[in-house]
């Protein structure tokens, strides 16, 4: 761990009416690391991140952590239609000074866009304004459900990019669930994958290069996908996983 323990789940069941939902799930998240889940549809992963987030209580097991502000990207940017790119950002945090929101809105790459409305902007930088707003946010622990779901794979690619240079600058814990075999290893510095029917952890791997110098074709990531694809395999919706 970098920064110390963020947020661990311990023996956690979540059920709902006769649908068993979690069972015996145990999961740490470390701070100052991102961690990427990767699971099949329908096993659970926004009922793990609505616990994360305190939002829904375990029926049983313990969720013990040292946030106290937790951010949240959905799959849907959320971007209110009224507000320009710089109002949505500082919407969350109006104590950010204009320099910094203009650093965030630097970093996602919309310089010279914080006057346009999201009716103006394509999805790709209407999901880049939701990331630099959920970083305005100043959040300990930052929540993203597929995020870059609706996206081509060159723009996701290109998010995953202007995601790791943020992160750098604000260093918080992230829990980034993803159908995308690419975005897992680019982005994870430990990488989850559940079960499903009931959710648990089926396996846990970690990689060791630093996100800034991870390179697709890099011997140690090519061996990380190789793992993935064959536990993934072996999974009833094998389908639902996508690699390049």
């Amino acid at each position: 761990m970098k920064g110390g323990l963020k947020l661990k789940l311990e023996g956690v069941y979540k059920n709902f009416d006769e649908i068993k939902v979690l069972h015996n799930f145990n999961l740490a998240v470390d701070d100052k690391e991102i961690t990427c889940i990767l699971g099949p549809s329908g096993c659970g992963k926004s009922t793990l991140l609505n616990i994360m987030a305190g939002i829904i209580k375990p029926d049983v097991g313990s969720v013990k952590d040292n946030k106290k502000k937790v951010g949240y990207v959905f799959q849907e940017d959320r971007l209110l239609p009224w507000k320009t790119v710089y109002e949505n950002i500082k919407i969350v945090n109006k104590k950010a000074s204009d320099l910094k929101l203009k650093n965030l809105i630097n970093l996602v790459g919309l310089t010279d866009f914080e006057n346009k409305y999201p009716g103006q902007l394509s999805g790709g930088m209407r999901q880049r304004c939701a990331i630099a707003r959920a970083f305005n946010f100043q959040s300990e622990l930052l929540l993203m459900d597929e995020p870059f779901k609706s996206l081509d794979y060159d723009l996701r690619i290109n998010m995953v990019k202007s995601l790791i240079d943020i992160w750098h600058k604000w260093n918080n814990a992230i829990v980034f669930v993803t159908h995308e075999i690419d975005e897992a290893i680019l982005l994870g510095n430990k990488i989850v994958v559940l079960s499903k029917n009931p959710c648990t952890v089926e396996t846990i791997i970690n990689v060791n290069t630093p996100q800034n110098l991870r390179n697709l074709e890099d011997r140690e990531l090519v061996a990380v996908r190789t793992k993935l694809i064959k536990i993934l395999s072996n999974q009833k919706d094998a389908s639902t996983y996508k690699s390049a």
